[in-house]
């Protein structure tokens, strides 16, 4: 069964950066003691994309931010994120990327 997620580019001049969430968890609001995730529609998109175009667009991006399981978990099996770059804010992967 493909997955999907949900995924936006935000340019502010030269700076792309790539949002990208679980289909699952747009919407929702994750908290654990001072942490906190708004997986917001307005940030994270309404695109809905197989996880293969994410990736394609990774490559374009300058910043990436990425939350939930089935996205985080393709990251780290294909290379782009270390495990041990993963904070869990209430058990849900997030990890960000940053291209110098």
């Amino acid at each position: 069964m493909a997955s999907y997620a949900y995924m936006k580019v935000h340019v502010k001049g030269n700076v792309r950066v790539l949002a990208i969430c679980d289909e699952e968890i747009l919407g929702k609001t994750f908290r654990e003691g001072k942490l906190k995730i708004e997986v917001k529609k307005e940030f994270y998109g309404d695109k809905k994309v197989l996880l293969d175009e994410v990736f394609e667009a990774i490559e374009n991006a300058d910043i990436v931010n990425m939350v939930g399981e089935n996205v985080v978990n393709e990251a780290i099996r294909r290379g782009c994120v270390l495990e041990e770059g993963v904070i869990r804010i209430a058990g849900i992967p997030h990890v960000q990327i940053v291209k110098l």
